[in-house]
């Protein structure tokens, strides 16, 4: 998934780069249109790849899911279970699913991953509203704030995919903890 990412990040970097000259050189309208399109989307790729690096680099996956910012309410089971988050969780996209293979983790290094991952698509969601102020440049703010929307709904459901899932982890945890004693 990484690769396809970048690869898809670079791809939308030339479209936009494309339509700004041939605007540039032309003043088609639509080349301008295409470059803002393409650019927005630029933006929201790049900038998820940007968050996520960021986050590798400075938390490591060593993040406290104990605190109390983690910790899953009882509304929020209520709303997972109405969104049957257990029926469609496993066929969502992981950017690296060696971070969360069993094989090579504990549960424990497995809970911090889960929760760096909620943390990033937490602030992706904030960072997908920037894109609204090119309305002030652009104008169709509607498109800008629909699109900014959308993208926001999107990283909301891998926070909630995170919370569900490391839920569950630490539920196992307990259990063997609790076999051991």
């Amino acid at each position: 998934m990484a690769k396809l990412l970048k690869f898809i990040t670079s791809i939308l970097l030339l479209a936009t780069l494309s339509f700004i000259y041939l605007y540039q050189t032309t003043l088609n309208k639509i080349f301008l249109t295409l470059a803002i399109t393409f650019g927005t989307c630029f933006y929201h790729f790049i900038m998820r790849l940007i968050v996520g690096l960021i986050f590798s680099v400075t938390m490591e996956n060593r993040v406290d899911y104990h605190k109390h910012w983690f910790q899953i309410r009882q509304f929020e089971k209520r709303v997972y279970r109405k969104l049957k988050v257990k029926k469609w969780k496993d066929r969502m996209p992981t950017y690296d699913v060696d971070q969360f293979d069993m094989k090579k983790h504990s549960l424990d290094e497995i809970a911090q991953s889960m929760t760096q991952a909620e943390l990033v698509h937490e602030v992706i969601v904030i960072f997908s509203f920037v894109p609204i102020i090119a309305g002030y440049w652009f104008g169709s703010y509607p498109v800008f704030i629909i699109t900014s929307i959308m993208a926001a709904l999107f990283d909301l459901i891998f926070v909630m995919m995170q919370r569900y899932n490391r839920d569950r982890i630490i539920k196992i945890m307990m259990l063997r903890h609790k076999k051991m004693v």
